[in-house]
């Protein structure tokens, strides 16, 4: 059996191979609510043969939005078309996952398409919240620096979230520590400079993990995903990603899903095939906690190659994913397993 297509069983939720269908915003939604595109959007990646898919950057409150249209599970009533979903997704063999965020700085700001640029309160932005008062971009709008007891706050609406994704059925559940979003903005040196107890920069993000395991079930995997490097010096580095990585494992952290950058405009990524696979790997040999390994992994040798030989435990694809939902039943066919396509589409495999 190609290592791919290998059963991964963590905790007490098995994978049917190691291929997961990375979170993606869509900007599509109404109210943080998902609907119809999110249902089909994921969903056909399940029936693609995905063995865990994974929901997008789902804001634990409204000001956490990265822009007014990206999904929420700040409230109950975001539950049941979350919960639509996840049913879908486990009805076709895939594991539901979804990942809980908070934008920080980055948040009220143009869809992608649109140009994405900050929202301003006058026309339906808000104001946005920090570690520190610096903005992300040079001349950008300044954030409000939390107060303690905001940080404390945001504990809660994490939680509240990890309660609500529960309830909608997910059995994994990822905390977005990347990509320049607010965890990351509390690690980062770029964007922290506090003088009180959240100036030791890790303490944030072990806080938010060790107030989500406190409400995800034991028997159910926990991932966070982490920019390795933020790409400028000065910046979190790829050794302060492995101390960090041995800290949450041992607050229950299963999987460190592996991505870098997002936190300046200033950094220049060497982009190429699998490139921040070494980081994975790193991370995984130093650690020995799981990881999985992301960006520009495009075809089914290269993502079997990773995984056998122990470069990372899985592999997450993103815009491969968007190119071919089906991406999983051709790399089984490529790779020579059988694929597990659904009955209604054995035909075509």
């Amino acid at each position: 059996m190609a290592q791919l297509f290998s059963p991964l069983t963590i905790r007490e939720v098995t994978f049917r191979n190691r291929i997961g269908v990375s979170p993606m915003c869509q900007y599509s939604a109404e109210d943080g609510f998902v609907n119809d595109w999110h249902l089909v959007h994921l969903g056909s990646r399940a029936v693609g043969g995905a063995g865990v898919v994974i929901v997008e950057a789902t804001a634990v409150e409204p000001r956490g939005r990265i822009s007014p249209w990206d999904t929420g599970i700040w409230k109950d009533e975001h539950i049941p078309p979350l919960a639509r979903i996840a049913a879908f997704i486990r009805a076709q063999g895939a594991i539901p996952g979804i990942q809980i965020a908070h934008a920080g700085r980055k948040a009220s700001t143009q869809r992608p398409w649109e140009g994405g640029a900050t929202i301003p309160e006058s026309a339906g932005g808000w104001q946005t919240v920090a570690p520190s008062p610096i903005p992300f971009r040079e001349g950008g709008p300044e954030p409000r620096a939390l107060t303690f007891s905001e940080i404390h706050g945001l504990l809660d609406v994490f939680r509240a979230g990890a309660r609500r994704a529960l309830a909608a059925g997910f059995q994994v559940l990822e905390i977005h520590g990347a990509h320049g979003y607010l965890i990351h903005q509390f690690l980062s040196p770029l964007s922290n400079r506090r003088e009180d107890e959240y100036g030791d920069r890790t303490r944030f993000a072990l806080d938010v993990a060790r107030a989500v395991r406190g409400v995800w079930p034991a028997h159910l995997p926990l991932f966070f995903r982490v920019s390795a490097t933020d790409w400028v010096d000065g910046g979190w580095t790829i050794e302060d990603t492995v101390e960090l990585a041995r800290r949450l494992s041992a607050l229950g952290v299963d999987v460190v899903d592996c991505s870098t950058g997002g936190s300046s405009t200033r950094a220049r990524i060497p982009l190429g095939p699998g490139y921040q696979v070494p980081f994975a790997e790193r991370i995984r040999r130093e650690s020995g906690v799981l990881t999985a390994a992301v960006g520009m992994i495009t075809t089914p040798e290269q993502a079997n190659e990773i995984v056998s030989t122990g470069k990372a435990d899985l592999v997450l694809l993103a815009r491969e994913f968007l190119r071919d939902p089906y991406f999983s039943l051709h790399a089984a066919k490529a790779l020579g397993e059988d694929p597990q396509a659904p009955v209604q589409y054995k035909r075509a495999f």
